[in-house]
């Protein structure tokens, strides 16, 4: 931080608490304390105000934050680059004098962060190393590296797919076989550590309405699906507007293409934004756009083999394990 933030930051929690002082004593100056609750002389509607004074022990109370504020700031970080009279932390490692990331010493939150991550390290690091060198496979069928996976994906990925891994409206389902970037052991891993961009350009201008009704009757009867009734749409006409469009990247089979993340058209399952005609319509005339953030700074190379062989076991069946 600089000095005029660390400055700027110092004067203005300072001010802020003289301020509160300053209002408490203020408001407390001059009223009697041998006749509370005296009338003001207003009244309204036959109610008379008073002036009845806060408490004694909500004043006290107030002036004990205050003291206890003031403190605080002396002790810890709090006034922009001070770090406190407290001794706090030297080193990241003190046995082996290794520094902290900023090069600076003292407690914060963040080398409070950095020494549990590193007495974390510490005691795991041989663990994830071990399994860092079993394949993908194997480590599936150790009942301690998936119990650890599992706490790995319900920290870091439930959020977007589920605790069931079965995934939401945008979201794929990571427990059946259809997988847009490839299902192998080294797909899935590369995806948890490069995460993933999906996109899905919109055809609505180049098809029109009438193009993007055919190409999405076209897709629901690959999926041997009817249209709803009352759906105007030639699915023989969307065929061919699907060879000279949607093919490049799902394929002239429709089966999808991993290395573009197309999915397979095929399977209505693997539509993770709804297989219906009017949301398949939405996808081809609007495009779809999907973010599968990277993990590999978050966790690790070593806690991501261990995550990509939990996730790949639930695509495999309880035999995996």
């Amino acid at each position: 931080m600089s000095t005029f933030w660390s400055v700027y930051i110092s004067v203005l929690t300072l001010a802020t608490l003289l301020a509160m002082v300053w209002l408490l004593w203020s408001t407390r100056r001059g009223q009697p304390n041998d006749k509370p609750d005296q009338p003001l002389g207003h009244s309204w509607d036959g109610i008379e105000e008073y002036d009845a004074p806060l408490p004694r022990w909500w004043l006290w109370l107030f002036v004990a934050t205050l003291v206890f504020a003031l403190g605080y700031l002396a002790l810890y970080p709090g006034l922009g680059n001070w770090v406190g009279l407290l001794p706090g932390y030297d080193y990241l490692d003190e046995s082996k004098k290794l520094e902290f990331a900023n090069g600076r010493q003292g407690w914060s939150s963040v080398h409070q962060w950095e020494r549990e991550q590193a007495q974390a390290q510490a005691q795991y690091g041989p663990l994830l190393a071990r399994f860092a060198a079993t394949s993908i496979e194997q480590l599936a069928k150790d009942p301690r590296a998936m119990s650890m996976g599992e706490r790995l994906f319900a920290s870091n990925c439930a959020l977007c797919h589920g605790l069931d891994a079965r995934g939401a409206f945008g979201f794929p389902n990571l427990t059946d076989p259809d997988w847009r970037w490839g299902g192998t052991p080294e797909a899935i891993k590369t995806s948890i550590l490069k995460g993933r961009q999906g996109i899905m350009p919109p055809w609505g201008p180049v098809l029109g309405a009438q193009g993007v009704a055919d190409v999405a009757a076209y897709v629901l009867q690959l999926n041997r699906r009817p249209l709803p009734e009352g759906v105007k749409a030639d699915a023989s006409n969307g065929q061919k507007l699907f060879a000279g469009t949607c093919a490049l990247c799902h394929g002239q089979d429709a089966q999808g293409n991993p290395a573009m993340g197309a999915p397979n058209l095929i399977h209505a399952d693997a539509f993770i934004y709804g297989s219906s005609f009017q949301q398949v319509s939405e996808s081809i005339a609007n495009g779809r756009q999907g973010q599968m953030p990277a993990q590999q700074l978050l966790q690790g190379d070593d806690r991501v083999h261990v995550l990509a062989a939990y996730v790949w076991s639930l695509a495999h069946g309880d035999a995996e394990r």
